[in-house]
């Protein structure tokens, strides 16, 4: 969550994106912390899968946004009006 607010305030879709992937990649990083939790006893099948599955949600929701911003960027770009240059 830290790395969607953080990449958020950045300048550039391009930035943001750059967090949402590590955003995203937090989401893995918490399932592989989940097996672990499991193998030590600190958490039931029902709790691992439960987290497991919002983990996965999670990650697809971020992607989802991730590929909203690529293409409403590319569509910007090619929507983009041109530059008028001032007369002198």
């Amino acid at each position: 969550m830290a790395n969607i607010s953080e990449g958020f305030v950045r300048r550039s879709n391009k930035e943001f994106t750059q967090f949402l992937f590590i955003a995203m990649s937090s989401s893995a990083e918490v399932q592989s912390h989940l097996y672990t939790a499991l193998d030590q006893g600190y958490i039931n099948q029902k709790q691992f899968d439960e987290i497991y599955n919002q983990a996965t949600k999670t990650a697809k929701i971020i992607s989802g946004l991730i590929t909203y911003l690529k293409n409403n960027e590319k569509q910007y770009k090619l929507n983009k009006p041109e530059k008028q240059k001032k007369p002198n």
